[in-house]
């Protein structure tokens, strides 16, 4: 797939909202409404590819959650109106991409971090639906590593019904490459544990991205690695809908970590669906840099 201009845009406020974002999406083919749960910038991981600069401090330390409600209803109105598209930023999107795609999870940190997620994903569907937005998406983007917890069980149960959608973060097959990504110190097994159980419940959508790290990309070992941990989901009785392998998009807070090539991208592509039989898509990064 190939990167619009307005994809690098993922500015983490949209006028004067702290919490709220709208985002043209180059993996929803339309708008994402964007949630930060996380304006600490706190996260149990610590991703070399993110862009997120963890050594600066955030303006905002927690969810002020009447705030964040309010935001969530303005942003829907503004998207069920139409009117989002002739505001300055989105008045050059494409017609083709003028669609509001889904309600995504995400943000500067773990979602799933949240202390109340249940029921802040609750209140968020119960506003999705006074807008009449049914076919609208609610997109948990997480690295699985808290699906264990009851208030994360619970959550993702408000999602299953409210047309929601995982896109699980895995990005590596070996458990030393894992750690040279992740920086973490959640185990990598329960991560692969959390998604066999996870898809075992409800379709997952796996999101990977490989990199360039120092200007070498992944092995064809780790590679090989990484088409297993897919297959042993799968094995266990899971269900694993798509395979999002993409790039750097977005200029990372680390230096040392670049893009690899849309020829890298689509190799990896091959290889996921000749060693898997799962249906996978290519999303390339971009030399805008």
């Amino acid at each position: 797939m190939t990167t619009h201009r307005l994809h690098t845009l993922h500015q983490r406020s949209f006028d004067d909202n702290k919490f709220v974002y709208p985002v043209l999406s180059r993996r929803s083919r339309g708008l994402s409404v964007g949630v930060n749960l996380n304006p600490d910038k706190i996260c149990n991981f610590d991703c070399i590819y993110c862009q997120v600069n963890r050594r600066e401090e955030s303006e905002t330390r927690f969810v002020e959650t009447e705030r964040y409600f309010h935001e969530v209803d303005e942003m829907l109105q503004l998207a069920a109106s139409g009117e989002i598209w002739a505001t300055p930023k989105f008045a050059e999107t494409p017609k083709n991409l003028r669609r509001i795609n889904d309600i995504a999870f995400s943000g500067d940190g773990e979602p799933t971090t949240y202390r109340n997620f249940d029921e802040l994903v609750g209140r968020t569907a119960e506003i999705k639906r006074q807008h009449g937005m049914h076919d609208v998406k609610m997109v948990l983007i997480t690295n699985a590593s808290m699906f264990h917890r009851d208030v994360v069980q619970r959550g993702l149960e408000v999602l299953d019904a409210n047309n929601g959608e995982i896109w699980a973060k895995l990005d590596a097959g070996t458990e030393d490459y894992y750690h040279l990504i992740e920086r973490t110190k959640v185990p990598f097994q329960r991560v692969l544990d959390n998604i066999a159980a996870a898809a075992q419940v409800r379709p997952l959508v796996i999101q990977t991205l490989f990199m360039k790290v120092n200007g070498v990309g992944p092995s064809d070992a780790e590679l090989i690695a990484y088409c297993q941990r897919l297959r042993d989901v799968t094995a266990a009785g899971g269900t694993l809908k798509l395979i999002q392998i993409y790039t750097v998009a977005r200029r990372p807070a680390e230096g040392f970590v670049a893009p690899i090539s849309d020829a890298e991208v689509d190799r990896i592509v091959k290889m996921v669906q000749d060693k898997t039989g799962l249906t996978a898509e290519a999303y390339y990064g971009t030399s805008d840099y």
